[in-house]
C-alpha cells in the first residue's frame, strides 16, 4: 500500500475533519503524507494518512500507554510513531480516535498533571484548605475514570453516570502519593452498589477481573451484587488488587 504523498484536498481536510472532531485540534504539518496533529489537553500526537480518499485509512500513535491500552492489530506500512493501524474506512478511524483521545487525557499521568495545575496556588494550612484540595483531586479522578471506562460500569453495563462512582483500589488516604491517588489504574468505576461493597472491603476482584464474595455478605446481599461480564485488566490493577485482596482476608 502506498500512502498518497503529499495529500489530496480532500484526503488532507478529512484527516484534519477526524482529528478536530477527537480531541486533537493542533495542525503540526504534513510528512511523507502523513498529517500530524497535537491537542493542548493531552501527550503524544497523531499523524493521518490515506492511499486515497476512498481510503484505506491510516493512523499512526507515539503515546506507548495508549498503544498498550489499545491493543489492536498494527498494519505493515511505513510511517511515524510507535505503532500505526489500517482501517477500511472514516468511520472505523473516527471510533479508534475517540477512544485515543479518552485513554490519551486519563494515561499514564494526565490526570496528576491537570490537578498540580489546578491546586499549584491554593493554600494547605488548614484542615478545610486541604479539603477543597482533595475534593479536586477526586472531582478530577473521577472525571479521568469516565474517560478511562468510557463511562459505564465494567462489570454491569451501567451507564447512567448519577449511579457509578469511582472507585480506588489502594484507598486515598493509604495511597503514598498524588500520583498514585490520580492513577486510573488505581480506580474502577463501579455502579453505586458495587463501589459500596468494594470500598468495604466485602468484594474484590481475581486476576481474571472476576468478582470475589466475603463470607460476610449474606444471601439477600449476594443476589443483589449480579454482574453480566469480568473486568478487563491491566498488570497494574492486578498489582493494586493484590493488595486490596488482603483487606478483603482481614474483613472475613
Amino acid at each position: 500500500m502506498t500512502i498518497e504523498a503529499p495529500q489530496s484536498f480532500v484526503v488532507r481536510e478529512e484527516c484534519q475533519k477526524v482529528s478536530s472532531q477527537n480531541g486533537f485540534r493542533r495542525v503540526l504539518g504534513e510528512e511523507a503524507g502523513w498529517a500530524a496533529f497535537g491537542s493542548t489537553t493531552v501527550k503524544g500526537s497523531i499523524f493521518v494518512a490515506a492511499t486515497a480518499s476512498s481510503g484505506p485509512w491510516f493512523l499512526a500513535l507515539d503515546h506507548f500507554g495508549v498503544i498498550q491500552e489499545l491493543g489492536l492489530p498494527s498494519a505493515d506500512v511505513a510511517g511515524p510513531g510507535r505503532a500505526r493501524y489500517s482501517f477500511d474506512s472514516l468511520g472505523g478511524l473516527y471510533a479508534v480516535l475517540r477512544r485515543v483521545y479518552e485513554l490519551s487525557v486519563s494515561l499514564p499521568d494526565a490526570p496528576l498533571r491537570e490537578f498540580e495545575l489546578c491546586v499549584a496556588d491554593l493554600p494547605r494550612t488548614t484542615e478545610s484548605e486541604r479539603l477543597v484540595v482533595q475534593r479536586i483531586g477526586q472531582d478530577i479522578f473521577r472525571a479521568r475514570l469516565i474517560d478511562y471506562w468510557q463511562g459505564r460500569c465494567p462489570l454491569t453495563g451501567i451507564s447512567d453516570v448519577a449511579l457509578l462512582r469511582a472507585s480506588h483500589i489502594i484507598p486515598w488516604a493509604d495511597c503514598e502519593s498524588d500520583a498514585e491517588r490520580l492513577d486510573v489504574h488505581n480506580g474502577f468505576l463501579l455502579s453505586a452498589l458495587w463501589d459500596a461493597a468494594f470500598d468495604r472491603a466485602l468484594v474484590t476482584f481475581d486476576d481474571q477481573g472476576r468478582p470475589e464474595l466475603s463470607p460476610a455478605l449474606g444471601e439477600a446481599a449476594r443476589s443483589e451484587l449480579r454482574w453480566r461480564s469480568p473486568i478487563a485488566l491491566n498488570d497494574e490493577h492486578r498489582r493494586r488488587l493484590a493488595r486490596h485482596r488482603v483487606r478483603l482476608q482481614v474483613s472475613k
